[in-house]
C-alpha cells in the first residue's frame, strides 16, 4: 500500500517557513520520498502501520495550512499515468511482491 501526503503550507512569515521545513523534514525522516513539490509518498505494509504513520503526521502537523493523506494499493499506484515528464527512479512503482534493487 502507498500513502500519499499532499500539503499546501503558508510560507509568508519566518515562523511559517520554519514550520514548513520541520514538517517536510519529519516526512523525510519517516521514510517519505518526494514525488513532486508538496506531494510525498511512502510504502506501508498494512493498516496498522498506516494508522501509526497518520498519528505521527497528526502530532507534527503545522498550525496553519492544508495537509491531506491518501492511501492507495500498489496496483492502483502502479497505474499512475505520466502526462508530462518522467517518473522519479527513487520511487518504486511496481505491484510485484518481491523487488530486487
Amino acid at each position: 500500500m502507498r500513502m500519499l501526503v499532499m500539503f499546501d503550507l503558508p510560507v509568508e512569515t519566518g515562523e511559517d517557513r520554519r514550520n514548513y521545513r520541520k514538517f517536510r523534514s519529519m516526512l523525510m525522516k519517516n521514510g517519505f520520498v518526494m514525488m513532486q513539490e508538496s506531494v510525498y509518498c511512502r510504502m506501508v505494509v498494512n493498516h496498522t502501520v498506516e494508522s501509526a504513520v497518520i498519528e505521527t503526521i497528526k502530532k507534527s502537523k503545522p498550525p496553519r495550512g492544508l495537509v491531506q493523506v491518501m492511501s492507495v494499493t500498489e496496483k492502483q499506484f502502479a497505474k499512475t499515468v505520466y502526462i508530462v515528464g518522467d517518473s522519479d527512479r527513487d520511487v518504486i512503482d511496481s505491484d510485484e511482491r518481491l523487488i530486487i534493487l
